[in-house]
């Protein structure tokens, strides 16, 4: 959900990873789904991509199921 929202706002994984501070590798993590975000950096790309309640809801719900 994260890499269509990205994808849909044509930013790049290294534009995003620039724009939460983090390692471009850290960020490929979370645009695959593969790891859970830290609070501040879920904080900051709520901000930088706009997500909607429903939205940030959608993605925990997806990926506390799909990391369990």
């Amino acid at each position: 959900m994260i890499k269509e929202k990205r994808n849909s706002m044509k930013f790049t994984q290294e534009e995003m990873a620039n724009k939460l501070g983090i390692s471009l590798r850290q960020y490929v993590r979370i645009d695959n789904e593969q790891c859970f975000p830290r609070r501040d950096i879920l904080k900051k790309l709520i901000v930088e991509l706009n997500l909607t309640n429903e939205e940030i809801g959608i993605y925990i719900n997806t990926l506390t199921k799909h990391l369990a």
